[in-house]
C-alpha cells in the first residue's frame, strides 16, 4: 500500500514541530496531551489529502488559524472577532487554542481569507467541509453559499459564482450546536460530562479545503464488489454530463491494468476482475481504480480511487447456527470498542500520524475488527483500516435520548422504542443516509449499526429494513446491546465484565449471535489520567498483571462461546476516554497497559476455534 499512498493519495510531508509562538497560538493548558500535540504545524495542520476515495491533484487546504467569535444566537455577523482558532479543532478542545463551550443560546462564528492558486483558476471551485457540528451557514464574500445540518457527514458547495475576480476571498461560517439540548445526532457529547458522556464538540472538526474541477466533473462514485460473480459494480454521479459523453473505468493491480470498460451516455459499469485477489485482515489487498469522463476521445475529468474484492454475509453452519462470514467463510470477528476521542483534540486526532496510530496498535494487538462507537471518522481513518486490514462495524451516532418510551407489543416480549418527533426522525434519517453514502466505498466496513442500547431507538423494524435495502452488501446489526427485535442479521448482547452470548434459539435462530460489548477492565495510570480522582472502569485493578490475568480468563471463556455459536465480540475499549480508564491504552496514548505481543498471543487461538 506504500505505492498507493505515493501514487495517488498526494500525502504531504508533515512538519516535525511547531510551537505556534510566531502566530500567537498555543494549546489550552490543564489537560493531558498526546505525543503528537507538539508536532502540529500551526500554519498547515492536517495537510494530507482528505478524500482518498476520489483523488484529484488540484486542491488546497484551508486549515490553519482563523478568526473566531462566540455571540448570542440572535445577533448578526460580528464586526470584530475575539481571537484566533486553529482549524480543524473544535472550539472546546485544547488544540483549538480556545477551550470554550458554546451552548444552544450562542453561535460560533469563523472567519478567514484565502487566495485561489493560479493553477486552479479558470475552473469551477468547490468548497469542501469534512465535518462541522452541527448547523453550518457558509458565506463567501458576503453571499451565502449554503446551509448544512449534520455533524457527522462531509458536505460541499460550488462557490465559483461567489468568488471575486482576483485577490483575497472572504470566507465566514456561522455554527450553531445545541449538543444534548437538541434532537439531532450527537453521539456521546453532553453539556455536563460525566461517566460515559464526554465534552461537547462544536464547530469545524475536519479539514476544510478547496478543489478545482472542470465544468463537467465526477461528483461521487459508488463501488460495490461481488466476489461470487468476479466483478465490481461502479457507478458515478457526474455533474453537467453531456450527450455523447462516455464513462471510462479501469482497475489496476499495482502498475498492471487488469480491467477496463467504457460506456456511452451512462454512469455505471460492471467491471470483471479476473482471478480476483480477495481482501481480508490477513491480506488487505486494494485494487487501484481510475475513473474518467471522456468527450471526443479525450478525458475531460478523471479521478483516482480504489476498491477491494470482499464479501460480508451470513449463513447457517452444520448445527443450524447462523454465522457471520467473510468471503463466504466463517471468520470470528474480534476487536475493541473504539470511541475515537482525544484528550487534546476531542473529535479530531492531533495529526494524521496519530489518526493512524490507534489502528496500527489495534492490529499489533491481534484484533481483526474495530467497532467504531457512536462516532464517524474522517475518510483517512477508514482508508487506514482498508490498507492495514481491520474489519469495521460502523455505528450511527445516537441522539435524542429521553424518557418518553413506549413498549412495542408483539415483539416476543422484547424491545422498547422512543417516541420521536417528526423533526427528530428527519434529522436521524437524513444523517444516517448521508453517512452510509459517504462511507459506502470503504471495504473495511462490514456491518452497519443503526442503534445502540436503545439510545433514541425508534421504528427499529422500519429503520433496519431500510438500511438493509440501501446496502445489501453488508450485514446490519439493528440494535447493539440487548434491545432485541426480530429484524436484521444480528442479535447483539452487552455484558460487563464477563463474556457471554445471546440465546441461540432467540427469534427462531435466524440471526447471528454476537457480544457487542464486554470487559471494561479499568486501570488508571498516574500522570496519564483526565482527572486525578473519580476515574472508573467496569471492574478496576491496581496492577497491569492483575488485569492481564483477568483478561486471559476471558479469552478461555471466549473459545467455548465460539464453539457454541458466537460469531463476534467487542472488548471495551481501545483507549481510556476522559474519566473512563478501561482502555488498553491511556487516553494520551503514552502508555500501553497490556503489551501488544501478549494480547496477540491471547487472541490468536480465537481465530482457530470452530
Amino acid at each position: 500500500m506504500k505505492t498507493l499512498c505515493a501514487v495517488f493519495l498526494f500525502t504531504f510531508a508533515f512538519a516535525v514541530t511547531s510551537s505556534g509562538q510566531d502566530s500567537g497560538w498555543k494549546s489550552v493548558p490543564g489537560k493531558i496531551q498526546t505525543p503528537w500535540a507538539e508536532k502540529i504545524d500551526v500554519s498547515n495542520p492536517h495537510p494530507q489529502y482528505p478524500r482518498p476515495q476520489l483523488v484529484r491533484a488540484d486542491w488546497k487546504s484551508l486549515n490553519g488559524l482563523w478568526n473566531y467569535a462566540i455571540r448570542p444566537k440572535a445577533e448578526s455577523k460580528p464586526k470584530s472577532y475575539e481571537g484566533r482558532i486553529l482549524v480543524p479543532f473544535a472550539v472546546e478542545s485544547s488544540l483549538s487554542g480556545v477551550g470554550r463551550n458554546v451552548g444552544k443560546d450562542s453561535v460560533l462564528w469563523y472567519h478567514t481569507r484565502f487566495s485561489v492558486p493560479s493553477s486552479m483558476k479558470g475552473k469551477r471551485m468547490i468548497l469542501h467541509l469534512g465535518g462541522v457540528d452541527w448547523e453550518a451557514r457558509v458565506s463567501v464574500n458576503g453571499k451565502e453559499a449554503g446551509v448544512h445540518q449534520g455533524g457527522n457527514d462531509p458536505f460541499s458547495f460550488d462557490i465559483t459564482s461567489l468568488l471575486k475576480g482576483g485577490g483575497e476571498q472572504d470566507l465566514s461560517i456561522r455554527v450553531w450546536d445545541p449538543t444534548d439540548e437538541g434532537p439531532q445526532p450527537r453521539g456521546k457529547q453532553v453539556r455536563k460530562p460525566e461517566g460515559i458522556w464526554y465534552t461537547p464538540v462544536t464547530g469545524i472538526w475536519q479539514t476544510v479545503w478547496l478543489e478545482a474541477v472542470p465544468e463537467t466533473y465526477i461528483q461521487t462514485t459508488r463501488q460495490t464488489p461481488d466476489i461470487d460473480k468476479g466483478l465490481v459494480m461502479v457507478s458515478a454521479q457526474v455533474k453537467n454530463l453531456r450527450s455523447g459523453d462516455r464513462l471510462r473505468v479501469s482497475a489496476w493491480d499495482g502498475v498492471v491494468k487488469v480491467a477496463e470498460q467504457e460506456v456511452s451516455n451512462g454512469t455505471a459499469v460492471n467491471l470483471t476482475i479476473p482471478n480476483a485477489k480477495l481482501w481480508s485482515p490477513e491480506n488487505p489487498f486494494l485494487y487501484k481504480m481510475q475513473i474518467s469522463v471522456v468527450r471526443g476521445g479525450k478525458a475531460i475529468d478523471e479521478a483516482k480511487s480504489y476498491f477491494a474484492m470482499r464479501k460480508s454475509s451470513m449463513a447457517a453452519d452444520s448445527k443450524g447456527i447462523q454465522r457471520m462470514l467473510l468471503n463466504n467463510k466463517f471468520v470470528f470477528q474480534y476487536g475493541p470498542l473504539d470511541q475515537g476521542w482525544w484528550p487534546d483534540g476531542l473529535y479530531t486526532a492531533p495529526t494524521d500520524e496519530a489518526l493512524k496510530f490507534d489502528i496500527e496498535k489495534t492490529k499489533e494487538m491481534g484484533f481483526n475488527m474495530i467497532r467504531k462507537h457512536i462516532k464517524v471518522e474522517p475518510a483517512r481513518w477508514y482508508y487506514y483500516c482498508d490498507s492495514i486490514g481491520l474489519l469495521v462495524w460502523q455505528d450511527m451516532p445516537s441522539g435524542d435520548l429521553g424518557n418518553q418510551w413506549e413498549s412495542r407489543p408483539g415483539v416476543a416480549g422484547k424491545g422498547t422504542e422512543k417516541e420521536r418527533s417528526k423533526e427528530s426522525e428527519g434529522y436521524y434519517r437524513k444523517e444516517w443516509n448521508a453517512i452510509m453514502d459517504a462511507l459506502h466505498n470503504f471495504p473495511s466496513i462490514v456491518v452497519w449499526v443503526p442503534f445502540n442500547e436503545a439510545w433514541g431507538q425508534f421504528k427499529t423494524t422500519e429503520i433496519t429494513n431500510w438500511t438493509m435495502q440501501k446496502d445489501p452488501s453488508r450485514l446490519v446489526n439493528s440494535a447493539s446491546g440487548g434491545n432485541f427485535f426480530p429484524v436484521g442479521h444480528i442479535i447483539d448482547l452487552h455484558n460487563y465484565p464477563d463474556p457471554v452470548m445471546p440465546r441461540p434459539d432467540l427469534f427462531g435462530a435466524k440471526q447471528a449471535l454476537v457480544l457487542g460489548e464486554f470487559g471494561g477492565l479499568g486501570l488508571p495510570v498516574n500522570g496519564h489520567v483526565w482527572q486525578q480522582k473519580d476515574n472508573w472502569g467496569y471492574q478496576s485493578f491496581k496492577t497491569a498483571d492483575d488485569l492481564i490475568k483477568r483478561y486471559s480468563s476471558f479469552m478461555v471463556t471466549m473459545q467455548n462461546l465460539i464453539r457454541n455459536g458466537l460469531s463476534a465480540a467487542v472488548y471495551t475499549q481501545t483507549t481510556d476516554v476522559e474519566i473512563e480508564t478501561n482502555g488498553l491504552m491511556t487516553y494520551d496514548r503514552k502508555v500501553i497497559k497490556v503489551p501488544a505481543a501478549k494480547l496477540k498471543s491471547l487472541h490468536e487461538p480465537l481465530y482457530q476455534t470452530k
